[in-house]
């Protein structure tokens, strides 16, 4: 920790042994009420609303976000928070309409719904298909990012020695179970918040003392500043570029760049809701957390932690628009502009003490993610594919040691390619990589779950299919579209730009990937459809659903009405 000081070690220390104290006093308090494999993995009845709430949050805000989207904040700005704040209004939708056909079927993962509403087949592929997905893609980003990240802060040369110390730690949260991994994150996500807080305060301060020469910055007087030196940095809908061939000579060049990561208006008839109602509805590193609460608990859960997503651009975008502002005034020497190098560049300037705690916020969010990636990569090889498939009789005891040791198997393997950064995670900017490769199963999985809950002809043949097709589809769009139907087209329009990577110039053409999304989603719901009007009006093995499972209480709503009111307000305000 050589560009800590000791009072930022001793910050850091005290986080560690109390996240650590709290998850064995919670593990020790815990394990003799229960100790089955629905309570390890789920934390049966052990969770409450707040405790559900702040483990979303911490679970998701993780090296992408503070990494990732504060580079996004730095090359884009406020556009990128359309992925919080869509995300408000997904779980919204998910706590009022998903979680009571998971919890009233009795859905532990999202696997077992597949073979509830589908057959065995479905299931099986895709509960291969989200090991794959969870362990080479969501867990190695999170641990390259998080680990660039603190080894950037703190000098460099310590990459490899932070990656085990995250992992570590992880594996000391993942190995006690969901019970741990859920109290624990109440820690993880205050600490997360206190300090993201800190260091926006701070980041701003210092815009308003470099930028404006003021003697003791100002905070307020740093934001308006910010919007001031960057006013395009503050706009939510990015107009369409006029022309779609660029250079880097070409000034016109860089928003076009900007275009086909966040297409404007047109995202929001796309891509954007597939990407936040797949992940938070049909993602079982999220749902887990839900699935062993009543109703009323999960549903308040979620909720809380939509209003909680409010908040979040401001910790993960924000500190990215001041450091591009610092940067462009000169006032970044050491930086090279690369945007996923911009918070890093920030939390150089913190003092003694908060750089510390910055340290420890950035930790805890890495910490909670891995901690709870492990955690359902473990529940789905171990109730879906060991249990079913490779020892039907296991007992609770076998189930319990089987997860355990899928944690430590899956944290090796993301650390072997992450060693030496093998899927070039750093050179694709860490939130796009994220969002880009997710995004080819996306369409498929997102069409199936959706018309699985709510139109009862839909069939196994069609669910099948569709998660194939919906993957083909999105590597046509993404790869070879535009060889075969130009680049402008009633369906798209397809974007070429020149890009300077390591001193070499790329051209490139592509269709921005929320677009592709979009047609691929579309297009897998009209083949599932049409398959599926070939089966029996009713299939046998469709959901019963009746309208009083998607009533409200009055506090529920209140808290709905609420966060729409707030949303709508960032809308108008950022438009």
């Amino acid at each position: 920790m050589g560009n800590l000081a000791t009072l930022d070690i001793i910050i850091f220390l005290v986080y560690f042994v109390v996240v650590a104290g709290y998850g064995i006093w919670i593990y020790n308090r815990k394990k003799s009420a229960a100790t089955g494999s629905k309570d390890y993995f789920l934390a049966e009845g052990s969770l409450t609303w707040w405790a559900i709430g702040a483990s979303l949050i911490a679970s998701n805000i993780s090296a992408e976000q503070f990494i990732g989207m504060s580079g996004e904040g730095f090359f884009v700005g406020v556009a990128v928070a359309a992925y919080e704040w869509i995300a408000a209004l997904a779980l919204i939708i998910i706590a009022i309409w998903f979680i009571p056909i998971y919890l009233k079927n009795k859905i532990y993962t999202m696997p077992q719904f597949l073979e509830t509403r589908y057959n065995k087949s479905v299931s099986l592929i895709m509960a291969v298909f989200w090991l794959f997905l969870y362990v080479i893609v969501n867990l190695t980003s999170i641990l390259y990012l998080g680990a660039l990240a603190i080894d950037t802060l703190l000098g460099g040369g310590s990459l490899h020695i932070i990656m085990i110390g995250l992992l570590v730690m992880a594996l000391l949260i993942g190995l006690g179970g969901m019970k741990v991994i859920g109290y624990t994150d109440v820690i993880q996500v205050a600490v997360l918040i206190i300090g993201g807080f800190a260091t926006v305060y701070m980041a701003l301060q210092i815009v308003d003392q470099r930028v404006n020469g003021a003697a003791v910055g100002n905070a307020l007087a740093g934001f308006n500043t910010l919007i001031h030196e960057a006013p395009q940095h503050f706009k939510l809908m990015l107009d369409k570029p006029t022309t779609t061939t660029t250079t880097l000579a070409m000034p016109e060049n860089l928003n076009v760049q900007k275009y086909v990561v966040l297409p404007g208006l047109a995202m929001y008839f796309a891509g954007q809701w597939i990407v936040n109602l797949n992940y938070w509805g049909c993602n079982q590193y999220i749902t887990q957390r839900a699935l062993g609460a009543d109703l009323k608990t999960a549903r308040t859960g979620i909720l809380f932690a939509g209003f909680l997503k409010l908040f979040m651009p401001i910790i993960v975008m924000l500190p990215g628009i001041a450091a591009y502002v610092l940067y462009t005034k000169g006032h970044l020497p050491g930086f090279n502009g690369v945007k996923d190098g911009a918070y890093s560049a920030i939390l150089g300037f913190l003092p003694v003490g908060l750089k510390g705690l910055a340290v420890a916020a950035l930790t805890a969010a890495i910490v909670a993610s891995l901690a709870g990636k492990v955690n359902s990569i473990s529940t789905i090889f171990t109730l879906d594919i060991y249990k079913k498939y490779l020892k039907a009789d296991a007992t609770e005891i076998e189930m319990v040691r089987t997860g355990r040791w899928a944690i430590i198997i899956a944290m090796f393997v993301a650390l072997a390619f992450t060693w030496t950064d093998v899927l070039g995670i750093g050179g694709e900017g860490g939130f796009t990589f994220i969002q880009k490769y997710t995004g080819f199963i996306s369409p498929g999985v997102f069409a199936m779950f959706l018309l699985g809950m709510f139109w009862k002809r839909t069939t196994g043949t069609a669910a099948l299919v569709g998660v194939i097709l919906g993957f083909v589809l999105a590597i046509f769009f993404n790869s070879f579209a535009v060889e075969i139907f130009g680049k402008e087209t009633w369906l798209y329009t397809a974007f070429t730009y020149e890009k300077l990577e390591n001193g070499v110039v790329h051209t490139i053409t592509e269709i921005p990937f929320l677009i592709n999304m979009g047609w691929s989603f579309f297009i897998t719901i009209v083949v599932m459809i049409l398959i599926s009007l070939a089966g029996p009006k009713v299939n046998p093995k469709a959901f019963v659903i009746d309208a009083s499972m998607f009533k409200v209480d009055n506090r529920t709503l209140v808290l709905i009405v609420v966060t729409l009111l707030l949303l709508t307000a960032l809308y108008v305000r950022f438009w």
